[in-house]
């Protein structure tokens, strides 16, 4: 089964999509971080969210090869973030359509998956390119997700609803 939780950034998307997961797995899931760190703001980030995480999960970071890592467990995994990944993706020059084919390919493989999305879509349309495209793809993504998703979550202040 698929679950999807979308939100804003600092929305509460992430300890809700990690308390969900807990919950619904027999056994302990993969956290598969997708974040590249560039600078010192990132590394608090993450640092806080593997605080945050404490020692409940199997952490593996990959922030570019999805399929392949999500292929080989045999567990729940929670993807945290998929805009996170789209950015690596954007920022090593690969295509939407490289991306929304890997999204494909991960829907095929019917694994326990929950994912986190930032919900980008509440902003003006930038005069930057790359950002207008990001937006673009990202929105596009969410889309597939939410259709392929057996449940989906938008989150608001800390509050997860179910939405589908």
């Amino acid at each position: 089964m698929q679950t999807l939780f979308i939100g804003g950034i600092k929305s509460g998307k992430s300890r809700n999509a990690e308390e969900y997961i807990l919950k619904h797995s027999l056994c302990k899931p993969i956290y598969l971080a997708t974040n590249e760190v560039f600078d010192e703001g990132m590394t608090q980030r993450v640092q806080a969210h593997k605080e945050q995480r404490k020692n409940n999960f199997i952490t593996i970071e990959e922030p570019l090869k999805l399929f392949s890592t999500i292929k080989k467990q045999d567990t729940h995994v929670l993807v945290e973030c998929v805009s996170m990944w789209i950015n690596n993706m954007l920022f090593h020059k690969r295509s939407e359509k490289e991306i929304l084919e890997h999204i494909e390919q991960i829907n095929a493989l019917h694994v326990d998956i929950v994912w986190v999305i930032n919900d980008v879509s509440c902003s003006v349309v930038s005069e930057n390119k790359l950002v207008r495209d990001f937006v673009d793809i990202n929105g596009r993504v969410s889309q597939l997700l939410a259709s392929t998703c057996e449940k989906v979550f938008s989150t608001v202040a800390g509050i997860s609803l179910q939405i589908k």
